[in-house]
């Protein structure tokens, strides 16, 4: 699936998914950013947890890279796809993020 196609199949979703989705899809490959920064980018400061909730649910990965959001300290956080925090570390690894 193409990142058009993403965009169109998104419109099911909620605004909030969107916009957290769409600001996780503008992380570069090689580079992480926080919980933190997707809230705020999102204009949405105080939803960190909501952040993280709504990358629990992304269904277009890796076009939607949610294995690059870390949390604020640099540690790994959540990762609810197969393999947990073992493939995202991985994920990170491969992309030279980490």
């Amino acid at each position: 699936m193409n990142k058009k196609e993403i965009l169109e199949k998104m419109k099911a979703y909620t605004p909030f998914q969107r916009a957290v989705w769409k600001a996780c899809m503008s992380i570069p490959e090689g580079q992480t950013r926080s919980y933190k920064w997707i809230a705020e980018r999102i204009g949405k400061p105080g939803a960190v947890r909501a952040v993280g909730s709504a990358l629990g649910k992304n269904p277009f990965a890796p076009v939607v890279p949610c294995h690059r959001v870390i949390k604020a300290d640099g540690t790994l956080g959540g990762f609810s796809a197969p393999g947990g925090l073992k493939a995202k570390l991985a994920l990170l690894k491969k992309e030279k993020a980490l």
